[in-house]
């Protein structure tokens, strides 16, 4: 089964929230915003296949990934809120089109139920290229990563994800296997089917993932969508706005 990290409810009166974050992350990066919306809930942040401390696979398609989830979510009594981010966000909803009896209420952060042409594989060129046998602390391993990733904040993100216990410290990704299954990734397996619960889009205000033309699409398969935007926020909208982001899902999760 997937791993799991799990905050426990100050107060219980809600459903168990379970989090799937997005490609390159794990469970660990939702650690603020879980613990916050655990005033009420129960909430559980997961490590998808191939990332973190979850089970390493040869494949890693929306049906399988869906099916790890329902693994979980049965194994918390379910039905709960499932709330998915990019990659994340394409394995929730495929789950609550093949298993809506599992899920009360779904958000889905930045992604849509399409299929994208942008590549991330140059993100997975760029871990393999750093000698990790030569890193002995977060600043070399940033330093070396800087060559491909300019971006501070995204080699902050990638950097979560190095085990530096580790020695030669090593990636929690399964790097390999997420390169070759990058066409399924960015993909979206045409999924039939309808859920009719409560569904929430929020994207980043300033963000391309999710366009007007995906509404059609949408709203065919989730007839109940409402959308919604985070200001000055991109496509990682709950690091770049986590209390607006977190407001918004609370807010949705309690209507």
């Amino acid at each position: 089964m997937l791993a799991t990290i799990r905050h426990p409810a100050e107060t219980p009166a809600a459903p168990t929230l379970v989090i799937a974050h997005g490609l390159y992350g794990s469970g660990r990066n939702w650690g603020v915003i879980a613990r916050r919306l655990a005033d009420r809930r129960e909430v559980v942040a997961v490590d998808m296949r191939n990332h973190g401390d979850s089970p390493r696979a040869a494949t890693h398609t929306y049906p399988e990934m869906a099916a790890d989830l329902v693994e979980v979510i049965e194994s918390l009594g379910g039905p709960v809120d499932l709330m998915g981010h990019s990659m994340g966000g394409k394995a929730a909803m495929q789950l609550a089109l093949s298993r809506p009896d599992l899920i009360r209420r779904l958000v889905v952060a930045d992604i849509a139920p399409v299929a994208y042409d942008h590549d991330q594989t140059r993100h997975v060129d760029a871990m393999q290229a750093v000698d990790l046998s030569t890193i002995t602390s977060r600043a070399e391993a940033d330093a070396a990563l800087a060559h491909d990733v300019p971006d501070p904040a995204l080699r902050a993100f990638f950097l979560q994800s190095l085990d530096l216990r580790s020695r030669p410290p090593r990636w929690k990704l399964n790097l390999a296997v997420l390169k070759a299954q990058m066409p399924h990734i960015v993909g979206w397996p045409g999924t039939q089917g309808r859920f009719d619960g409560p569904t929430l889009f929020l994207t980043g205000a300033e963000s391309h993932y999710v366009r007007p033309e995906h509404r059609e699409a949408i709203r065919a398969l989730f007839p109940k969508a409402r959308f919604a935007k985070i200001p000055d926020a991109g496509h990682w909208l709950h690091s770049e706005a986590p209390r607006a982001f977190e407001e918004t899902v609370r807010v949705f999760l309690e209507a």
